[in-house]
């Protein structure tokens, strides 16, 4: 009997959400072939769509998109009508810049002068539906030649140290490298035996469309209460925490008598419900994987992370995962990656997926219902409404104080880059398009020309004479838009055409530790 062989691809992604996807389009960018195995028969569904499909999209988020040139595809795509709808706090005159715990911090005092090497017109953050995103990503990746089947799950993995067999479905399907996209209940992290650990959730948080008998009974707006929280936004939608520990999510479906129940408790009201419409759960239970790479399989996304939607930083965790991802592995299959660089992917985005937790916990702790939280929560308060509070707050939440230890104590290496405008009139995000490093001379020494020449299959030379680097010399930024190196000195460049070198042509183990 003839046994048919498994289809072949450089790598296998599990999971067509956004950071599936993102992760997809990179890589088929840098010319590896791709497939992208997907549970479900059709992505789009109602709860990706505005008001439960809503989300924040970070300034590093915002900037990825920039630099691939998708932004305007989204802003193109977005219903706005819908999003005015379900985030009317973006026209209110007096603008919010985010919360923490639901306590609003604002635009007009965050002082962004704070932050090292931020341009005036720097990009701020800005709200989008999961189905629009879903549909330019999905609409690149076939662009790009992505190969995407749905109905297609993963249910077993089989790794050797030369590649991966995955069984989707009937089939089984071959890769050189498994890439686990596929949501908090991750059948690859499971299959692949990833550990998994974290804290247990403290509350069930309903997000639900209601019909309400009566509704000048219910205030609009967030409202703490000895029981729980809620918010009303009129003229349907109603947001509600209750510290039950988790207990009705993903339980049985949620009725109107169970809604109306907790709503009344929460509100201290005999609020009537007479309808329901969409109605989604969540809790507050953070866990992180102790490692993001295991031999040939990774993990991104809510598969290595998943905490409490508090403050929208889930998906902007997933797809900066994703963004770190795409070119060290690209550079792996090529066979020009530096020794360690891939096992640099888990060094550099597990700090941040343990902040990101710590934050979520932080949140939850100052939405607790006891009089010592609520105490904590006014003092927190107080704190937000000043602008050195408001300024902290902000950088977390934008994902502007989002740092990589690259061994070099310049300020902005291991950040991302500000978007230059260039000697053309261009802009700097638009050179990274291509997915390729970039090395930018503002005058350092013309042996950098040099040695971009020699290395021009892994970077990209600028010449920035004219160029206001805000008195930087030179700059090598990485394919993910963040900074490796960074010289603000005059000199004749040989410092940096040393430290150039040593970093491209792989001479050195540690990818990471650039002088």
């Amino acid at each position: 009997m003839n046994i048919p062989i498994p289809e072949y691809h450089d790598v296998l992604i599990a999971g067509a959400g956004p950071v599936g996807l993102f992760l997809a389009c990179e890589l088929a960018l840098a010319n590896c072939s791709v497939l992208v195995l997907e549970q479900a028969s059709e992505v789009a569904t109602p709860l990706k769509r505005a008001p439960f499909g809503l989300r924040g999209l970070s300034v590093t988020t915002i900037e990825s998109f920039d630099r691939r040139g998708l932004l305007a595809r989204l802003k193109a795509r977005l219903p706005d009508r819908e999003i005015a709808a379900a985030a009317p706090w973006m026209n209110e005159e007096r603008r919010p810049g985010g919360h923490f715990a639901g306590i609003d911090f604002f635009l007009d005092q965050i002082d962004q002068s704070q932050w090292p090497f931020r341009l005036p017109h720097a990009a701020s953050p800005m709200a989008a539906d999961l189905e629009s995103i879903g549909a330019v990503l999905m609409d690149r990746a076939k662009d790009l030649g992505v190969t995407i089947r749905h109905r297609s799950g993963v249910s077993s993995v089989d790794a050797t140290d030369r590649d991966v067999t995955v069984r989707a479905g009937e089939e089984s399907f071959r890769g050189g490298w498994l890439v686990g996209c596929d949501g908090g209940r991750s059948a690859v992290r499971k299959a692949a035996g990833f550990g998994f650990t974290g804290t247990d959730p403290e509350f069930t948080g309903y997000f639900a469309q209601v019909e309400l008998a009566d509704p000048s009974m219910l205030e609009p707006g967030h409202h703490d209460t000895p029981t729980g929280t809620y918010i009303f936004d009129r003229p349907d939608m109603i947001r509600m925490v209750e510290f039950d520990c988790g207990a009705q999510h993903r339980m049985d479906p949620i009725t109107r008598d169970h809604l109306q129940a907790v709503l009344r408790r929460i509100s201290g009201t005999e609020v009537e419900l007479t309808a329901t419409g969409l109605v989604t759960t969540w809790t507050d239970r953070a866990h992180l994987t102790r490692e993001y790479r295991r031999g040939r399989v990774l993990l991104a996304g809510d598969a290595a992370h998943i905490h409490s939607p508090l403050g929208g930083q889930g998906l902007n965790l997933g797809l900066g995962d994703a963004m770190n991802l795409n070119w060290k592995l690209g550079a792996t299959i090529r066979g020009d990656a530096p020794a360690g660089l891939l096992d640099s992917y888990q060094r550099e985005r597990r700090p941040v997926a343990e902040q990101i937790l710590d934050w979520s916990r932080a949140q939850v702790a100052l939405m607790r219902p006891s009089p010592s939280e609520q105490a904590l929560r006014a003092i927190v308060g107080d704190l937000i409404a000043t602008p050195d509070g408001a300024t902290y707050f902000a950088e977390r939440v934008w994902g502007v104080a989002v740092h990589y230890d690259l061994g070099s104590d310049h300020p902005l290496v291991g950040r991302s880059v500000p978007d230059l405008e260039l000697d053309d009139g261009t802009r700097l995000n638009e050179r990274f398009h291509l997915g390729r490093a970039l090395l930018l001379d503002g005058g350092a020494s013309g042996c950098l020309r040099t040695l971009a020449d020699r290395y021009r299959e892994q970077v990209t030379y600028l010449r920035c004479d004219g160029c206001d680097l805000s008195g930087l010399h030179a700059l090598l930024i990485r394919p993910d838009g963040f900074v490796a190196w960074a010289s603000d000195r005059a000199t004749d460049g040989t410092e940096a055409a040393r430290a150039l070198s040593r970093w491209l042509s792989c001479e050195r183990g540690d990818h990471d530790s650039m002088p």
